[in-house]
């Protein structure tokens, strides 16, 4: 099988935001008069929405109230906090000249998103950009991939979906596509294995030689 599209999430899988996601979570626990915290202490809570960030690192708050808090503060620091992983600008501009389409699907507000692709020069490569509000569920549900396929006119069997987490794992199941995954995210390898994707990559750029195999 040979994919016509892939599907990427981005933090953990393309970037390192986890300085910047740290930051803004720090910032809405100083709100609320709490110590920071460390970025590895933040980082296992990423990748399952605002909702799920917030609840598990802000106890006792006000949800609404921290995520708002959190979105007003985040573009101050989405940038400087943010980089591009090993490999990923070399993986876009790869799948670009083997004529895949490529999409990104993320628990990450949209608006993050777009801000971050133009930030690192990259928003070219992509034919479609998917948050949670673009759908009624965000992922593990499905929707987000199934949206994104729809756009792309594509069907299930088509597409591939890369992802660092056990989460992502259980999206793609959902949707009915592959998955490939890195361990460069917020899940250990062990749990990776665990949740049998169809590959687990050992780097972001092994996916380049795998896909020309399949060509």
């Amino acid at each position: 099988m040979s994919f016509a599209a892939v599907l990427f999430d981005f933090d953990g899988t393309l970037v390192d935001g986890y300085p910047a996601i740290t930051a803004s979570v720090n910032h809405v626990r100083t709100g609320r008069g709490l110590p920071p915290l460390s970025v590895a202490e933040v980082t296992r809570f990423v990748g399952r929405g605002p909702e799920y960030l917030l609840t598990h690192t802000v106890p006792g708050g006000e949800l609404a109230a921290d995520i708002a808090r959190y979105r007003v503060h985040h573009p101050s620091v989405i940038n400087e906090g943010t980089r591009l992983l090993t490999g990923a600008v070399e993986v876009l501009q790869a799948l670009s000249g083997m004529g895949k389409l490529i999409g990104l699907c993320s628990n990450k507000p949209r608006a993050f998103s777009r801000q971050l692709l133009a930030h690192l020069e990259i928003a070219e490569y992509f034919a479609v950009v998917l948050g949670p509000e673009d759908v009624a569920r965000p992922k593990p549900a499905p929707d987000m991939l199934q949206t994104a396929i729809a756009r792309l006119r594509l069907q299930p069997r088509e597409v591939l979906y890369v992802g660092d987490m056990t989460v992502d794992i259980e999206t793609a199941r959902a949707a009915g596509v592959a998955v490939w995954v890195t361990p460069t995210g917020s899940d250990e390898r062990a749990a990776l294995i665990a949740a049998c994707p169809d590959r687990l990559l050992d780097r972001l750029l092994d996916l380049v030689p795998l896909l020309r195999e399949m060509t």
